[in-house]
């Protein structure tokens, strides 16, 4: 009887520990929510700031995002960042400096992202996705930032869900019109264009870039109580 080539064998094995690695993951994706829902429960109106991690303290919007979080948690929101340096930083800076409650959602990376310093309530997560839903769920609305892929995800998928309305409309702030110019023009000039979108999803999304105007969308659209 011929014997099975090493490679096979060891293909094999994987696949049996990934059947027994499947079960015990679908766990810590449960045990992810069950504490994020748990321990956001009682947070309140409260908006999640996104933008770049590589911004530095020296950059005009590192400033401006400390202003707007300041604003809003003098308003009486909480703020949600993702935990880390850049402009989540200036976001629970700014929380923390304003007397609102300042949250970090910080995520598990090969390269390791560090809690900033100004965050009163900090949960990690493993999966983005659960992270995610996490910002989603107890966001009284979204401000973006200048940044990247990572904020073009929150950005995409915020939208995405209002236009298909699995989730309530509520406000998409773009801050930097010259940052996001380009990216509203392919919008405007090639999506729009060719039918991929229609005109009311350019309607989704306010873009600014002064600070009492960002809060005053926000407060318009659904006032504290």
């Amino acid at each position: 009887m011929p014997r099975r080539p090493k490679g096979a064998n060891r293909a094999r094995d994987v696949i049996a520990e990934l059947s027994r690695e499947e079960p015990w993951r679908i766990f810590r994706i449960m045990a992810e929510f069950v504490e994020g829902f748990d321990d956001l429960a009682a947070v309140g109106s409260a908006v999640s700031i996104f933008g770049s991690a590589r911004m530095t303290r020296n950059d005009a919007n590192y400033r401006k995002t400390v202003s707007l979080a300041r604003a809003l948690a003098k308003a009486g929101y909480g703020i949600i960042s993702g935990g880390g340096p850049g402009v989540m930083e200036a976001a629970n800076r700014g929380a923390r400096a304003g007397g609102g409650l300042s949250i970090g959602l910080n995520i598990d990376l090969p390269h390791e992202q560090k809690p900033n310093k100004y965050i009163d309530l900090m949960l990690g997560f493993r999966y983005f996705f659960v992270r995610k839903v996490m910002f989603m769920k107890y966001a009284t609305a979204f401000v973006i930032m200048p940044g990247g892929y990572g904020t073009m995800d929150e950005l995409f998928e915020a939208l995405t869900l209002i236009q298909t309305e699995r989730i309530k409309r509520f406000p998409v702030v773009l801050m930097g019109r010259r940052y996001w110019k380009g990216l509203l023009e392919w919008l405007r000039n090639t999506m729009l264009a060719r039918g991929a979108i229609g005109p009311e999803d350019l309607e989704l999304f306010h873009a600014t870039d002064n600070v009492d105007e960002a809060v005053r969308i926000i407060q318009e659209w659904k006032p504290l109580r």
